[in-house]
């Protein structure tokens, strides 16, 4: 059976739903977070301040300067939860159960069994049809636009949804696959962050087309992830769907053998343990949308923050 993988993308969905919900901020820069009088970062930026290279985990001082004139908004975290719960119940209605949701706003489809077609190429473009029914129906319902991309895997449906927004539709074809990708920076394939991508700078490898052509031996820089990166570059990815609802999180904690108040220590702890975690993610080529901080005072009493952002990170001075 030839796969049909679609990667579903919410547009600037933080953004999108406040500017939905308030038609006085449509068109204009309306950036989701804490202002940026306060220290606090960026959750979110509508594609009018994304003009002024203001990004998601920025912090909100800089955005603040990048952007005058731009709207801050605190985030309404249950109001995007309701909305990302509509929009997925609007996604198994074509896709049924074989849907992976990977964030708030985000979530592959396999589609193979509605697309089969005589070769792979035409399997794809076979999903195209159902693509545009999707985003119509999210449109129609929400009032919100969407991007899909369609590949024959999750590596390259993932490329597919970030190489045309907002409200994209690319395909990669099987045939077009290794041409595709190779102009693209080793940084855009699956699981490559700061530090893979310094190694491989050794290596003058820049572009995964350098990876594609790269004749030694890749362990030297990246380790026993060569095999598997080497097969990324190629355009290769067998992995499936996880269908489980399993929650997956990552976390560090500390217990100070004194209680204290010392903001100095309390930072210090947070940016020891947001390297922690940034560490973890990067062994397990993952990336984080959601950071929580939990305080635990002496009388045993709990104090939870959480914020989310609409892009993933994985750098310990974001996760900061």
């Amino acid at each position: 059976m030839h796969r049909v993988i679609f990667h579903l993308d919410m547009d600037a969905f933080y953004a999108s739903v406040e500017q939905r919900d308030n038609p006085s901020l449509k068109g204009k820069p309306v950036i989701v977070g804490s202002p940026p009088t306060q220290r606090g970062v960026v959750c979110a930026a509508s594609y009018e301040a994304r003009k002024f290279g203001v990004r998601s985990a920025m912090p909100s001082v800089t955005a603040g300067r990048l952007c005058p004139k731009g709207i801050f908004l605190r985030p309404r975290m249950e109001a995007y939860k309701t909305e990302s719960h509509e929009i997925m119940a609007i996604v198994s209605g074509f896709a049924g159960e074989l849907i992976q949701q990977v964030s708030i706003d985000e979530a592959y489809l396999d589609a193979s069994a509605r697309c089969q077609a005589a070769t792979a190429d035409a399997s794809l473009e076979a999903g195209v049809p159902l693509a545009r029914e999707i985003k119509a129906a999210i449109l129609e319902r929400r009032g919100l636009t969407a991007t899909i991309g369609i590949a024959p895997n999750k590596l390259l449906a993932k490329l597919a949804s970030d190489f045309q927004k907002p409200d994209g539709l690319t395909v990669i074809r099987e045939s077009e696959k290794l041409a595709f990708l190779r102009p693209l920076p080793v940084r855009a394939l699956h699981g490559v962050g700061k530090v893979t991508e310094e190694n491989l700078l050794r290596a003058n490898i820049r572009t995964v087309g350098d990876l594609q052509d790269y004749a030694g031996d890749l362990r030297a820089y990246v380790g026993s992830w060569a095999a598997e990166l080497k097969k990324f570059a190629m355009g290769e990815d067998d992995r499936a769907l996880d269908l489980s609802d399993e929650v997956k999180s990552i976390s560090s904690e500390n217990t100070f053998l004194r209680d204290t108040e010392d903001r100095p220590t309390l930072r210090a702890c947070l940016r020891e343990q947001s390297e922690d975690v940034a560490k973890s993610l990067g062994k397990r080529r993952l990336a984080a949308h959601t950071v929580q901080v939990k305080l635990r005072y002496g009388d045993f009493t709990s104090l939870t923050r959480q914020i989310s952002m609409e892009e993933p990170i994985t750098e310990a001075k974001e996760i900061y």
